[in-house]
Parts: structure tokens; C-alpha cells; sequence
């Protein structure tokens, strides 16, 4: 049951500014063993506006992860689990982006998001697989002085998403809020195609 603090956050979503990113995105864990980190990352995942969260090869009866999820994302939001590896398939043309704290992984404040992406996070006590790391398009790391839980890394991932694929006004250079409106979109023109370019 849902405490009235969550109750409260759950009933001002109709009144947040969240802004609707084009492509789409996917988070998900692999060899997972804490359902409470898991539940956390699923209820931000549902916030940022995920299209889908997936386990794989979890280490915990997925079911646990209600206790932590109160917004019950799984009711929203498609959730896949895959026993193993192998049997893991991302969405045609989407790109698999690992987070792990490796040498020549790309700092996540210099990454460019794919418009439609799938991001993987490790186990709380290792590592992504050698085998899912090798099928990434991409690794990312978030530079800290240590590492920080599953649920943290993923609401700072999805946050650095939001922020860089949606539309907001400018950052003024001095401190405090914008002082500039988001300008209007512009809609490109009409684009015709011949019978030989389609």
C-alpha cells in the first residue's frame, strides 16, 4: 500500500513540466540481487517516462519488487525478464548502452544519447557479464569517488537523457532559473518524394 507521501508525488504528475523526448528508452539489470534497488530504479524508470525495463538473469523472485516500486510500473510499463543472456533481443535499431566503470568507457556528461536506446546496469557487488558487455554499442560511466547503488546510477543516467534529448530553455550564465522562454518549434517543410526514392 502506498504511504501518503507517494500517494501525494503520484497525484501531482498531471501537473509537472515533463517534457516528451523523441525515440524512446529502456532500462534494465543484469544478475540482480537486490529487488529493493531494482524497485527503486523501475519507479524512476516509470517518472523519466521509460517505453519498457527489463532483468536479466536476475537472482531475485521479481514479484519482491513491489515492495519498492510503489508506482507498480509494471502495470504501466512493459516488463521483460530473460533468464539468460542469449535469450535477451532488444527492439530492432535499438542500441544497447552498458554503464560500467571501465577504462575506455565514455564519461556520460560527453555521451551523446542514441534516439532509441537500451541501457543495462550491472549487479551491486560486480560487474557486467564479459558476454553482455561485448554485444554494448556503447559504454558509459558515471565519474564518483565510489560507486553508487543501481537505483542512483539509473535515475542519473535517464536524468543526463532527459536533459540532453529534450527541449529547455537556455541556462542563464549567471546563477538562478532561465530568463529566456523555450522558443516555439519549427516544423520543417513538406518533404515530396518520388515513386523512385521511396
Amino acid at each position: 500500500m502506498r504511504n501518503r507521501t507517494d500517494a501525494t508525488c503520484l497525484a501531482r504528475v498531471a501537473y509537472a513540466s515533463f517534457r516528451a523526448m523523441r525515440g524512446y528508452f529502456g532500462i534494465g539489470v543484469e544478475n540482480i540481487s537486490k529487488p529493493m534497488n531494482v524497485g527503486n530504479l523501475f519507479r524512476s524508470a516509470h517518472a523519466f517516462g521509460a517505453s519498457f525495463v527489463f532483468v536479466i538473469a536476475p537472482a531475485i523472485d521479481v514479484r519482491a519488487l513491489y515492495k519498492s516500486d510503489t508506482s507498480a510500473t509494471a502495470r504501466h510499463v512493459p516488463l521483460y525478464q530473460y533468464d539468460t543472456i542469449d535469450d535477451f533481443t532488444p527492439p530492432h535499431g535499438c542500441q544497447l548502452v552498458g554503464v560500467e566503470l571501465l577504462d575506455g568507457a565514455i564519461d556520460l556528461p560527453s555521451f551523446t544519447h542514441p534516439k532509441q536506446a537500451a541501457y543495462i546496469l550491472g549487479p551491486e557487488r560486480g560487474s557486467l557479464s564479459p558476454e553482455l558487455t561485448a554485444r554494448c554499442d556503447h559504454i558509459v560511466k558515471i565519474s564518483t569517488k565510489f560507486c553508487v547503488n543501481v537505483g542512483i546510477a539509473g535515475a542519473i543516467l535517464m536524468y543526463d537523457r532527459m536533459i540532453s534529448r529534450s527541449r529547455h530553455p537556455p541556462r542563464p550564465p549567471s546563477p538562478g532559473g532561465p530568463v529566456e522562454a523555450l522558443p516555439p518549434h519549427v516544423h520543417g517543410g513538406r518533404i515530396a518524394r518520388s515513386k523512385e526514392q521511396a
